[in-house]
């Protein structure tokens, strides 16, 4: 788990400072960049947490239910974020400290929720009983980095044009860590049995589907005029391949 705490820190912290670094933004490559993680994140989303959410032993009968929450939570956290997790890099409200709370609790909130799907091995206790859970494998962890990447950058793209370089790594910081203090969190909660069988199952459902809606969102807003664009359609086809591959393959 240190290892995974570290790769997910340090991930958005390096994507975030590259903003300091970067003289001249290329938005084209960076959307080339979020179609990569967006197809990535999507794919293992189908291949890989969908089915086993509904293999085990979660109360599957709601597990759909779930779902569907997670995704319409996530489309409410949105209206705080203003879709930064997605990659928006514009204009926020961030000028004001009311703008920068309401970005960062949306933020924060994703962050920390998709750090649970990370948590702990293989099989955990939860009380007397046993729980399979294969989510901190590697392809997901993969799809998590991936993602809080551009999230990061464009985070600290939008805090910079507002915000002293002083506190926008501060608030970078603080964004970085919401990911590993999920995972953290909910192993200790499910070590200790202070989380049910239940609670893990609508806890990885609404995780599920709010990875839904960033991956569709990423898709939809690649191409609004919905013009074919071999670069994005190779870059889309190349992540699912990999998906696919850490999946079956490796």
């Amino acid at each position: 788990m240190g290892i995974n705490f570290l790769l997910l820190f340090l991930t958005a912290m390096f994507a975030g400072l590259l903003v300091f670094f970067a003289p001249v933004f290329r938005e084209k490559y960076f959307k080339l960049v979020l179609v990569f993680a967006g197809s990535y994140l999507f794919s293992i989303t189908i291949l890989h947490i969908i089915p086993e959410l509904f293999s085990s032993d979660f109360g599957t009968g709601e597990m759909g239910l779930y779902i569907l929450f997670g995704f319409l939570l996530q489309q409410l956290l949105e209206f705080w974020s203003s879709g930064i997790e997605h990659g928006h890099i514009h204009k926020h409200q961030s000028e004001t400290s009311k703008g920068v709370v309401t970005l960062m609790t949306g933020l924060f909130i994703h962050a920390f929720l998709e750090g649970t799907l990370l948590s702990h091995g293989d099989t955990i206790a939860s009380g007397s009983e046993a729980i399979d859970h294969v989510h901190s494998n590697k392809t997901v962890l993969l799809g998590i980095i991936m993602h809080k990447g551009p999230a990061a950058f464009a985070l600290t793209a939008v805090l910079s044009a507002s915000l002293s370089k002083k506190w926008t790594i501060i608030l970078l910081t603080i964004f970085a860590l919401a990911s590993p203090l999920g995972m953290f969190s909910s192993s200790l909660f499910i070590e200790n049995g202070l989380l049910s069988k239940q609670g893990i199952g609508i806890l990885y459902g609404l995780v599920t589907g709010g990875f839904l809606h960033i991956s569709t969102t990423i898709f939809f807003e690649s191409s609004p005029h919905h013009k074919f664009q071999l670069n994005k359609l190779l870059v889309t086809f190349i992540a699912a391949a990999l998906a696919m591959a850490s999946e079956y393959l490796i």
